[in-house]
């Protein structure tokens, strides 16, 4: 790849000429569309080939597939994001139909959606509202945005309600919301008592409207499942895929469920702390907060002597240093949670893949809280070989500063080839 600069922040954030349609609503933490057109022409994709993301996100890959003229296929476990992503790739919305709703939704509440007495404004059931960050949104902001939720979803047309749903998504958590994203969630400081909800969606379902009207032709086939991506032949058929771009998450701590916990909430697809948990136990484990007691995922690099070393060094690492809350002792168990995941991943993806299938894996080095680098990259590729891949290249893609250490870290795409099963054996 050519990276001149690899320190260069741009290299990760969405371009102006990118904007269509991956703007719709964007999971902060997501790779950029051009790096998913240097690894389309890398590999000679053409309408005639099939990518895979299993790590689907807001829709990067499969919505630059799909802009590059390329069928493509996504699986995502978090359901907000499978939402935007299965939204962000149906393109058979009538732009004019998308108008007429949004006038008349605008039309009825202009008048009622600011009340006249702000003693009876509309809420969230406790539960709901328990998942919250604290004061991440406002009383009469969350007030605006369920009325505008209400109205929208008593829209007929589904695909058309789904456009109107993701607008309100973004609007929620741009306009009305307290989040700061850097790129850890937060509460801003400035607490908003009030937002133009309405404006600023009417806005934003314009945007999308224009998205819309620019797709000239037929746009080749694109499907998003809700699926644990360790566990992908019930979703995918057979050697049906011909190349893999993806960014899964990094063992890096981070708790992806928070950044998009409002919208989550307010769409209806978290209610209650059961939901949650359901939903943390579909994702792969990055971080302690979604680690449980049961999970098993560890035994798949129980002999992988590159993982039990790191762990080992992370467990020996927390002693020295007299470390003992919570997290802390469970860090050493999520890494090898983390690398289990993946290599059952990997071995699951297998079945799914034709013979010279292609794969990138943007992927970034980690200095945990107990200052072990974590080599994510290499140790994926030690996996994948492992398991019969053939590593083709570890690239790097750009650096960023550690917060916790101050050194550069690397991050890489691991370029994979999978030569098949009969290859495997003939070798």
């Amino acid at each position: 790849m050519d990276v001149s600069n690899p320190k260069d922040l741009n290299l990760n954030r969405l371009q102006a000429c990118d904007r269509s349609f991956h703007d719709w609503y964007r999971f902060i933490l997501s790779f950029p569309p051009h790096l998913v057109r240097t690894y389309i022409d890398k590999f000679d994709l053409t309408e005639n080939s099939t990518i895979l993301d299993p790590f689907c996100g807001t829709g990067t890959t499969i919505v630059e597939a799909k802009k590059q003229g390329i069928p493509a296929v996504g699986t995502e476990a978090t359901p907000m994001s499978w939402f935007a992503s299965r939204t962000k790739t149906t393109w058979t919305v009538d732009p004019d139909q998308v108008r007429v709703a949004t006038e008349r939704i605008c039309d009825r509440l202009a008048d009622d959606i600011t009340p006249k007495n702000t003693t009876h404004l509309k809420k969230l059931a406790p539960e709901a509202r328990s998942l919250l960050l604290k004061n991440s949104i406002g009383d009469l902001p969350l007030h605006k945005c369920l009325v505008l939720r209400d109205a929208i979803d008593a829209e007929p047309n589904l695909p058309l309600r789904h456009l109107l749903q993701l607008a309100l998504a973004h609007t929620s958590v741009h306009t009305a919301s307290n989040l700061r994203f850097a790129p850890e969630v937060s509460i801003s400081r400035r607490r908003k008592q009030d937002a133009p909800v309405l404006s600023a969606w009417h806005q934003q379902v314009d945007t999308m409207t224009a998205d819309l009207e620019s797709v000239k032709g037929p746009s080749p086939p694109t499907a998003c499942y809700r699926q644990d991506a360790r566990d992908l032949t019930r979703a995918i058929e057979p050697e049906s895929i011909d190349a893999v771009i993806t960014s899964p998450p990094y063992p890096n701590e981070k708790d992806y469920t928070r950044t998009t916990r409002l919208e989550s909430v307010l769409l209806g697809f978290l209610q209650d702390p059961s939901d949650l948990k359901s939903y943390k136990q579909s994702l792969l484990r990055s971080n302690t907060r979604n680690a449980f007691a049961a999970d098993r995922d560890d035994l798949w690099v129980a002999r992988t002597p590159q993982i039990t070393q790191l762990a080992a060094t992370i467990e020996r690492r927390r002693l020295e240093l007299g470390k003992d809350s919570g997290f802390e002792k469970l860090y050493h168990r999520v890494t090898s949670l983390y690398f289990g995941g993946m290599k059952r991943h990997f071995a699951n993806l297998r079945p799914i893949l034709k013979p010279g299938a292609q794969l990138a894996y943007v992927v970034g080095d980690q200095a945990s809280f107990l200052q072990v680098l974590i080599r994510t990259g290499e140790l994926l590729a030690a996996i994948a070989e492992e398991l019969g891949y053939k590593v083709r290249d570890v690239e790097l893609f750009r650096t960023r500063l550690s917060s916790v250490t101050g050194e550069q870290l690397r991050e890489e795409v691991v370029v994979l080839e999978w030569p098949g099963y009969q290859q495997r054996s003939s070798r």
